[in-house]
């Protein structure tokens, strides 16, 4: 059997550059404790706790959550790439719905250096290398960093194919600062134009500026997860639920369609999402509000079309028409997304749910979606997995 489970509290810090911030332990102190807060319950309550993060030493999960409690629950320390910040709830919602546990704390964090991702341990196979191959065999050689190079070249795929501008791309980056500008957790709230974007230095000629990729960010976010029972019994806000939930990882599509967009996930995603519409009863047309993952304005515009927002080939015209934003189809990314309010890559996760739990208890302020009843999450990591989430409000 499974059990209903409730989203009971969220907290997150704001997000800022490498070297602004606080150490990774007192950073996911301060989200946890703002969860908890919210949640309206003390840390002695949580039976179990799932901790993400990418750039970090072992059992540094444990090293974070001491400056909190000392209860000797479970720890699980989580790395799953960029979609480590969702994969902790993922492992949390099970433990709650599978009767493991009543209450549990999922908590992401990262403390980020500047500059482009890079492999860390260089003495051994990176789990990158078939991405690479895959990229070299589709884009020939290039000085451009390898990031880049899957999404835009996942972008320039789409260009090709559909005739789509990259003033298209500039559009959703302007898009994600006119949401930001109304988040105060956001790193970068200046709003800047379409031309603005197009004007930004440029990372990959016809391909791509500097203001369409996100920022390494350092940041942390967390949330409690429990079951509506235990809501009940401890007169928590019920109000949120996960109505539904998937994760999925490559597939033969990955590396054998030869397209960019399968190696950074595409079919990977839409698989995620048609699980989760099918296991939920809904479709993508019942969706109010989205927060996906924008780590490229490249990506954002792919995943309109793999979570079924819009038919494969429509993302611009989607974008035109302005149904990505207030007053169109569906809200995407209102907290700016990962372009503007920064991608912390083990909170990036837990800052969408965060996002998404106060569009559906009708908290988040200018921000607002009216009348937000269901609200899409969708989390990517290459290497790779994907975690596609569906938020209800009852």
């Amino acid at each position: 059997m499974s059990r209903d489970v409730v989203v009971a509290g969220v907290g997150m810090i704001p997000f800022t550059k490498p070297g602004a911030n606080e150490p990774y332990p007192q950073m996911a102190a301060k989200a946890t404790r703002a969860a908890l807060a919210d949640a309206g319950i003390g840390f002695e309550l949580l039976q179990q706790a799932y901790v993400g993060y990418v750039y970090g030493d072992s059992t540094a999960g444990q090293c974070a959550l001491y400056e909190v409690g000392m209860t000797g629950i479970p720890v699980i320390n989580v790395n799953n790439n960029c979609s480590t910040g969702s994969t902790a709830p993922f492992l949390a919602r099970q433990a709650v719905a599978s009767g493991v546990a009543d209450c549990v704390l999922a908590l992401g964090f990262e403390h980020m250096s500047p500059g482009a991702l890079g492999s860390v341990f260089k003495d051994r196979p990176s789990p990158f290398d078939r991405f690479d191959a895959a990229t070299l065999d589709l884009l020939g050689p290039s000085d451009v960093p390898l990031a880049l190079r899957y999404f835009g070249g996942a972008g320039l795929a789409h260009m090709q194919q559909y005739g789509t501008s990259l003033s298209t791309f500039a559009k959703i980056r302007a898009k994600a600062s006119r949401h930001a500008a109304n988040n105060p957790l956001a790193l970068f709230r200046t709003v800047v134009s379409e031309d603005d974007v197009m004007n930004a230095p440029v990372m990959w000629p016809g391909v791509m500026t500097r203001l369409m990729a996100c920022p390494p960010t350092c940041g942390a976010a967390a949330a409690v997860i429990c079951s509506d029972a235990f809501a009940s019994r401890h007169g928590l806000d019920r109000r949120v639920r996960i109505k539904a939930q998937a994760m999925t990882t490559d597939g033969p599509r990955t590396f054998g369609a030869g397209d960019m967009r399968e190696v950074v996930g595409f079919t990977m995603a839409q698989t995620a999402a048609r699980q989760v519409y099918e296991a939920a009863g809904v479709g993508p047309d019942d969706v109010d509000v989205v927060e996906l993952h924008d780590c490229f304005a490249h990506n954002e515009l792919i995943s309109y079309e793999s979570l079924g927002l819009c038919p494969v080939g429509g993302a611009e015209k989607f974008v035109v028409d302005g149904d990505n934003t207030y007053g169109g189809k569906v809200v995407t990314n209102p907290s700016g997304g990962l372009l503007s309010k920064g991608h912390p890559l083990g909170a990036t996760g837990l800052a969408q749910c965060t996002e998404l739990v106060q569009q559906l208890r009708g908290t988040a302020d200018k921000r607002q979606v009216d009348g937000a009843r269901l609200a899409l999450q969708h989390n990517l990591g290459l290497g790779g997995a994907c975690v596609v989430t569906l938020y209800e409000r009852v």
